[in-house]
């Protein structure tokens, strides 16, 4: 099962009209990477939870096809949390289905499932969770767990954790378990189901792993992930062309005296102007960049334009966007779908 039906609010103006997990990410929407991973583990039949433009994910299914997997769509009639989402969703799985493995539609993960399935069983768990270690834990849910790997408690972004273990966003489920979660309404999987478990005597293991781990919240997060999936640090089997510096899909266009550097990823169609410098960046099909710019860390949105000398440094630009010549996009700007920046319309220093 991946729930797949968030907003994706932290990543607006790039989810306004794309859900997060179907944004372009290394040349493929994220959702492709995710499932070659299930597939590569093993696990045949899927259940997508949607909610938000759900309806955006129903052409997806081929794709699933393609990767051998039975992927089903299971849009909710409201949102109803993750937890609730889990409930849902769960209706579409054959009674058969005694374990269910649980993934987060936003993690690019390099999550060794058949161990934590093991562990899982191992353990005679009723649900067990894959955590990983961060240098700062207060943003992620936080779950001790004692020497024999059992969880002890599930702290929802504490402002003093007692572990560097988080929720790694990947669970396996005793089957009864989901369908005790509560119907009909939202429900919390983190707030309500793990410590309602904890608090019932239910086992809760703790299944901890060094791998690659990356929350796709935020567009900094983003562009990492989709650098790393294009150098090969990050695993995949989706990736649409060789591991490198660079990933171009068919159409894009570079000027000889243009580079790309650090994971960049140009779309159909896409391009760069003479002297431009692209790096660690994504710029989806149809984009434009001019003459002698630079784009570093940043999203450009599809169809989007970047003038003559223009920096865009750590920056979104929304779908359509216009940005004139001699611009500076600099610490976090978002620029929304379809406005347009004259030349020298935005700056952050006092260049001509």
């Amino acid at each position: 099962m991946v729930l797949v039906g968030g907003q994706g609010s932290r990543l607006r103006p790039l989810t306004l009209s794309t859900p997060k997990p179907m944004l372009p990410t290394a040349g493929v929407p994220f959702l492709a990477h995710l499932l070659s991973r299930i597939a590569a583990a093993g696990i045949r039949t899927v259940v997508l939870g949607t909610a938000y433009r759900a309806e955006v994910f129903e052409g997806f299914l081929s794709d699933g096809a393609a990767l051998g997997l039975d992927l089903t769509c299971c849009p909710e009639p409201e949102p109803l949390g993750t937890g609730g989402g889990i409930r849902y969703a769960a209706d579409a799985l054959a009674p058969g289905f005694d374990e269910v493995v649980v993934f987060n539609g936003d993690i690019l993960s390099g999550v060794d499932v058949r161990a934590v399935v093991g562990e899982h069983r191992a353990a005679g768990a009723d649900a067990t969770l894959h955590l990983v270690r961060v240098p700062d834990p207060t943003a992620f849910g936080c779950v001790p767990t004692d020497a024999t790997g059992r969880v002890t408690a599930f702290l929802e972004k504490t402002l003093t954790p007692p572990t560097d273990q988080v929720n790694a966003g990947c669970y396996v489920f005793r089957r009864e378990v989901i369908d005790a979660i509560p119907a009909g309404r939202p429900v919390s999987v983190e707030r309500e189901t793990f410590p309602g478990l904890l608090a019932g005597g239910s086992r809760l293991q703790g299944h901890v792993e060094s791998s690659y781990w990356l929350d796709l919240g935020t567009p900094a997060s983003f562009v990492r992930g989709s650098a790393d999936l294009v150098q090969g640090a990050a695993p995949t089997a989706a990736l649409p062309g060789p591991v490198g510096t660079a990933l171009l899909l068919p159409g894009a266009k570079v000027a000889s005296s243009a580079s790309l550097t650090d994971g960049t990823t140009l779309g159909a169609d896409v391009q760069v102007g003479e002297g431009s410098r692209v790096s660690g960046s994504v710029v989806m099909d149809g984009a434009r960049i001019g003459d002698g710019a630079v784009v570093e860390r940043s999203v450009i949105g599809p169809g989007a334009t970047i003038g003559d000398e223009t920096v865009v440094s750590d920056a979104v630009v929304g779908d359509g966007a216009s940005i004139g010549a001699s611009c500076e996009l600099l610490a976090g700007v978002r620029i929304w779908p379809g406005l347009v920046v004259p030349d020298g319309g935005l700056r952050f220093s006092g260049g001509a």
